[in-house]
């Protein structure tokens, strides 16, 4: 399991900001900020819930209880007319072991035919 301060300075980091200003958005003193980050003191239920909001992750992504970030509306999104993630996901996992593997190939040419990078 991640520890917090690492996962909430890792998603400040890759926000490009600083804790100073990150503080002030958030409304919070830098050193409060500060012993989240270095896991001194654990953020309370509300303001874990608006660091979730923040970063568009969900609380047990910044707890570590998962590495999934999305929140759970994202599986609503349509990726296409008559799928959402969620749709996709349910499919996927409904197939033969050798079958989720080929769609694993598919998907990783599909994102090297047009050039966007693999996470």
């Amino acid at each position: 399991m991640r520890d917090i301060g690492a996962t909430l300075a890792q998603l400040r980091r890759e926000r490009g900001l600083g804790q100073k200003q990150l503080a002030a958005i958030l409304n919070l003193s830098v050193s409060a900020l500060s012993s989240y980050e270095n896991c001194v003191h654990a953020p309370d239920l509300m303001m874990l819930s608006r660091l979730a909001e923040f970063y568009d992750v969900t609380t047990d992504y910044l707890l570590g209880r998962t590495e999934y970030r999305c929140p759970p509306e994202a599986l609503r999104r349509r990726v296409a007319i008559d799928f959402t993630v969620q749709d996709i996901i349910n499919t996927v996992l409904e197939l033969k072991p050798e079958a989720r593997n080929s769609v694993v190939d598919f998907v990783k040419y599909m994102k090297h035919l047009y050039g966007e990078p693999l996470e």
